[in-house]
């Protein structure tokens, strides 16, 4: 009897199932199938999930080769063809408030300390188990991390993972690490974000380790009397686990200002990254984050800074000097960008 193969696909926030495929099938023939459900193109998909030698598989390996286990989900990138023309169009501007996001400043007073939330984050402390990676590093402070649209694009269309990797990623890691521990928090599955981790480098990457990985799981749901119920992400949590870390030591990066509702002094919401393909030469965003970082590492309390504020801010006795640098730095990016466009010009 010919050996079946049954997947999951998940793309845009729904699954479809493909099934009845045969073991002889290749990887392209999964891909027409995902066009017949979805009308996304073979060329146009990139599944996250199919591996083989620890390597995205080639259209014509046969699906036997892959070790699919029946019922097996996999997550696709990729935009159907009728939806590009809009990716394709110039930006236009987009303030910082021009996101799936509210106000919430007056709300973060009236939920912050509500006994039932309170309830909610200890029985996350009791109850989540946490994986550690790397182990904590005595001294450091902490950086939690969002990862779509914080530092990665994950509606947009790319042939590889990199190309929807926010600028100066792993430069940005690199000198986190110096001050800082790292988590990484989103509000998906887990086991999407160990697949992203490895797409993007990283799981292992060899200037950086990150600490641990926090899933939606570990998000709590908290009523506000204007919105309604919706989801955050409680710092707490991870105080309760881990006792070298607190609201003082503890800063979070998220492009949504919600998921700050039970800690609103540790949370900065960065600008969203999308349209990579548009934006991934111009995006400065992480250089200018990791210089916040470096100047504010030194400090004993951070729950006294205002991280709206954060690209005023200047230490005191360097503020001139990190100006100065500050004017370079940018100088050697539109310089890189105008390099770029040259080479791509040529292309």
């Amino acid at each position: 009897m010919a050996e079946k193969v049954n997947v999951v696909v998940k793309w845009g926030g729904t699954e479809y199932p493909v099934t009845d495929l045969e073991g002889s099938d290749t990887v392209l023939d999964l891909k027409e199938r995902i066009k017949q459900q979805t009308g996304v193109l073979p060329g146009r998909q990139k599944l996250l999930g199919l591996k083989l030698k620890g390597k995205p598989p080639d259209d014509d390996i046969q699906l036997s080769l892959l070790k699919i286990k029946p019922g097996t989900k996999i997550m696709m990138m990729g935009t159907r063809e009728e939806n590009l023309e809009e990716f394709l169009k110039p930006p236009e501007d987009v303030g910082d408030d021009v996101i799936n996001d509210f106000d919430i400043e007056e709300e973060e007073v009236l939920v912050e300390n509500r006994e039932e939330n309170l309830a909610k984050i200890a029985r996350r402390v009791k109850d989540y188990e946490v994986k550690i990676l790397n182990p904590s590093r005595p001294g450091k402070k902490l950086l939690v991390l969002d990862v779509d649209y914080t530092i990665f694009d994950h509606r947009s269309v790319g042939q590889n993972a990199l190309e929807l990797m926010r600028p100066y990623l792993h430069e940005f890691l690199t000198q986190s690490y110096e001050h800082y521990d790292i988590v990484i928090w989103s509000a998906t599955s887990m086991k999407w974000i160990e697949a992203k981790m490895k797409e993007l480098g990283m799981a292992d990457h060899p200037n950086y380790k990150i600490m641990f990985l926090l899933d939606s799981s570990a998000m709590i749901t908290v009523h506000t009397p204007k919105y309604g119920v919706v989801e955050c992400k409680p710092l707490a949590v991870i105080w309760g686990k881990f006792d070298q870390y607190s609201s003082k030591t503890t800063i979070m990066f998220d492009d949504i200002r919600r998921n700050f509702l039970m800690n609103p002094q540790n949370g900065l919401r960065v600008r969203p990254f999308r349209e990579a393909h548009l934006n991934r030469h111009k995006d400065r965003e992480l250089k200018r984050l990791g210089r916040y970082l470096r100047d504010i590492a030194p400090l004993d309390d951070f729950s006294q800074l205002n991280h709206r504020h954060w690209e005023r801010y200047r230490p005191r006795k360097h503020r001139k000097k990190s100006s100065d640098n500050e004017d370079q730095e940018n100088n050697d990016d539109e310089d890189r960008s105008r390099h770029q466009t040259q080479e791509e010009s040529g292309k």
